[in-house]
């Protein structure tokens, strides 16, 4: 079988010989020209007067356009038309576009673009959450309220209950390769464009409406990213509506790359958020009910903050059933970057969120945090026929239990997941262990922590849970497989390519990757919400059995039998009695006219939301994992280390073990990065101070933990997702919280008070908390 093999990236040996092309490495012809924004020097005010004279003097330059030069749409917002390509007299952020320099080489760009005298009339900006909360700045005309149960009496009955606030800061994609984009005029007015996006069609459209043209007169292409991370579903706009732009107006090939500072400077991070809580529960540590008011800050335009913050809402919950909930949810807008999407879209920020509710609860009863969370879960299986896990017995559960936005539990898995990575973890005794340890230590301090997740799979915009593919199948019996999801690095190609391989009984060497290209499969939607696989496996599957149906009937009619008498396997196909390779196979319908070339589509099923309501079935199944971490800080310094990390994660039927592990891996460190090292700064006049490796900390190959075991839970997914697998995207990205967790455990064994750490858990966040802690 092609699937469920552990095989390696399809494009591992490129990506280790430095042979992988991206967006920079795209030979270009002659006369190609380079672009570079010009940018705000301050976060709030009014331009007063833009003297460019120097710019276009400069060495090299060939042209300076402002927003009054575009002809047509002057907007690369991936939502409601609010983000102007350049800026239009008002700076909203410090490091804003205000104009586009066109030259001959990257470097006369970028220096060209430093010359420019403007005049501002400077304006107080609005750069925090409390700064916003003073001047009422937000989006909508209100919070966003959902609610089940009644929660007041829910709280004013409940026999204990905890209050708290957490902060948590943003977070950069930190992409290797960095934004990019090469424009390519044709004949006709058409262009084509190369662009490092997870949307291309977004692409598509914003340029088309930048030119004044429709849809089909632009085709964007994608190879691959070298990283997106979510930072590529839409901030990639700006650069190839630029390219588009200047290629139209010189009439030459245009290429904008942004360098490392610029791309920190003017894209959008992960939504930073205040979360409190207000949480009733018995004096078994089962809730009763919480109360949840979640604040982020979305930057200067919309972006895509609206469902970034409905998924922070979604995933309040995380794995636990809250009788009666209250959820209230403000989206401020700031005088920062327009924060964006973010691998998990708001889910880590909502599961933070209920994780340290859990905690919070676990100190106030003096209970190992994770029995409180076993006591919390919801039923197994979703209450059919297997009841709720407490203490190691199982009650019966009539029906289902309800999400707080009224979805039905149906799937859980994390009693039976829990068990088995506390056992393979060796948990209690480690937990004995460590305490002993923390008795005897002055300095020192150790610390483990459990977290689970349980992420919902699907877009919340219904709409875009839908996919195309092209599948061709040339005489040789070669083929060749196109689709409409984009490769960023976690092996999306070599799935789906195992995929066509199988409906084919080919070996996956036989199926030709292609890139991503609207010319071929159009209306594609982002390759997010963790969707990529489920959504372009489906479609590709559908495109090749139509083809493969073909093959059958034909050979079938030749051989005067049966269409269910024909089978595909390991390069062969049998007609009753008969064998013969593929190829001759594929030969012999071409000879007899039979089309071997096939559109497929999937849309997924059984979906309804209704996100003002906060009501329905947003969510086709849950992908569920669970993770232990051991940390030790120095209680002298705040410095720390993960030590150790066990992670048994549920990815169904696997179509791919080596991948899967890796995406694991990769979001674990990410997620503990988030919550640890990587700290964004600005100062009070709006600049990010944070904007280079130098300042900005991601997790290095020796901030890994020094052992590390990962392991899946073999069970196939309920949901009939293609060959019973699931999303690995995201989900694993909340395995990091029991870094912080576990911080948060250390920290806790320097004195009696509740740590209160926030995130993140830098050297100097620990240290605060550890005062906090022993006074």
């Amino acid at each position: 079988m092609s699937v469920t093999k552990p095989l390696p990236h399809d494009a591992a040996a490129l990506h280790v010989t430095g042979a992988a092309r991206y967006i920079d490495d795209i030979p270009t012809p002659t006369g190609t020209l380079h672009l570079a924004f010009g940018t705000a020097e301050i976060a709030c005010g009014t331009i007063r007067a833009m003297n460019l004279a120097e710019v276009k003097g400069a060495p090299g330059v060939v042209a300076v356009l402002t927003a009054d030069d575009l002809p047509f749409a002057n907007d690369v917002s991936p939502s409601v038309h609010d983000e102007p390509f350049l800026g239009t007299g008002t700076v909203h952020y410090l490091g804003q576009p205000l104009f586009l320099v066109i030259a001959k080489t990257h470097l006369a760009a970028r220096k060209a673009a430093r010359l420019a005298q403007i005049d501002y009339d400077a304006e107080t900006p609005i750069l925090t959450i409390d700064d916003a909360i003073a001047a009422d700045s937000h989006f909508e005309d209100g919070p966003r309220i959902w609610t089940k149960g009644d929660i007041d009496q829910a709280l004013s009955t409940a026999p204990h209950r905890v209050t708290g606030t957490i902060e948590m800061g943003g977070q950069e994609h930190f992409y290797l390769e960095g934004q990019a984009a090469l424009a390519l005029p044709q004949e006709g007015g058409d262009m084509v464009v190369h662009s490092s996006t997870q949307h291309p069609t977004e692409i598509q459209h914003k340029v088309a409406d930048a030119l004044g043209v429709p849809m089909h007169a632009v085709r964007c292409e994608v190879r691959r990213m070298g990283g997106g991370f979510g930072g590529k579903e839409s901030q990639g706009n700006a650069l190839a509506v630029g390219c588009a732009v200047a290629a139209r107006a010189t009439g030459q090939p245009c290429k904008m790359r942004y360098d490392r500072d610029d791309d920190m400077m003017i894209t959008g991070k992960r939504h930073d958020f205040r979360i409190s809580y207000d949480a009733g529960f018995d004096r078994e540590g089962r809730l009763t009910g919480v109360d949840f008011t979640q604040m982020t800050r979305c930057g200067w335009a919309l972006d895509l903050s609206l469902p970034v913050a409905d998924r922070a809402m979604l995933h309040a919950d995380n794995a636990y059933h809250l009788p009666a909930a209250r959820i209230t949810s403000h989206r401020f807008r700031t005088n920062t970057q327009s924060a964006t999407a973010f691998r998990g879209f708001g889910g880590p920020q909502g599961v933070l969120g209920i994780e340290r509710v859990m905690d919070h609860i676990a100190a106030e009863l003096r209970v190992d945090p994770v029995l409180i969370r076993q006591r919390n879960y919801y039923d197994a299986m979703g209450g059919q026929g297997r009841g709720t896990r407490f203490g190691g017995q199982y009650s019966p559960q009539p029906q289902a239990q309800t999400t707080p936005y009224h979805m039905p539990i149906k799937d859980f898995i994390l009693h039976e997941m829990t068990d088995a990575l506390l056992a393979s973890s060796d948990y209690n005794a480690r937990r004995a262990a460590i305490a002993e340890w923390n008795a005897d230590q002055s300095i020192l301090k150790k610390g483990i922590a459990f977290s689970p997740v349980k992420f919902g799979i699907s877009f919340t915009l219904t709409h875009l849970n839908q996919a195309g593919a092209l599948v061709h199948v040339y005489q040789d019996g070669s083929v060749h497989m196109n689709h409409g999801g984009t490769e960023m690095g976690q092996g999306l190609f070599q799935k789906v390519a195992q995929v066509a391989a199988h409906r084919f009984g080919l070996d996956v060497d036989a199926v030709k990757i292609t890139a991503t290209d609207t010319g071929k499969v159009p209306n594609t939607s982002a390759t997010a919400a963790s969707s990529g696989t489920d959504l372009n496996g489906m479609a590709v599957a559908h495109a090749c059995d139509i083809i493969r149906d073909r093959i059958a009937v034909c050979l079938a009619e030749l051989h005067q039998t049966q269409v269910e008498n024909v089978r595909f396997d390991e390069g062969q196909v049998f007609v009753g009695d008969t064998q013969m390779s593929f190829a001759k196979a594929a030969q012999t319908a071409y000879l007899n006219r039979v089309s071997l070339s096939a559109t497929g589509f999937y849309k997924t099923p059984d979906l309804a939301w209704d996100r003002i309501k906060g009501e329905g079935t947003p969510f086709f199944y849950f992908a569920q994992g669970a993770a232990v971490t051991e940390v030790v800080i120095d209680t002298l310094t705040g410095e720390n280390r993960i030590l150790r990390t066990d992670i048994l994660h549920d990815a169904g039927a696997s179509l791919n073990p080596a991948l899967d592990i890796g995406q694991i891996e990769g979001g674990y460190v990410q997620g503990a990065g988030w919550l640890t090292t990587e700290e964004l700064v600005w100062d009070d006049k709006g600049r990010l101070r944070t904007h280079a490796p130098a300042t900005y900390k991601i997790p290095a190959c020796s901030d890994r933990p020094d052992i590390f075991h990962v392991a899946l839970w073999d069970q196939p997914n309920p949901a009939q997702t293609i060959y019973r697998s699931k999303a690995v995207g995201e989900p694993p990205f909340m395995l990091g919280t029991s870094a912080f967790l576990a911080l948060s455990d250390a920290v806790a064994a320097c004195g009696p008070t509740y740590p209160d750490l926030q995130a993140p858990a830098t050297a100097e966040e620990v240290l605060r908390a550890v005062g906090r802690t022993r006074a």
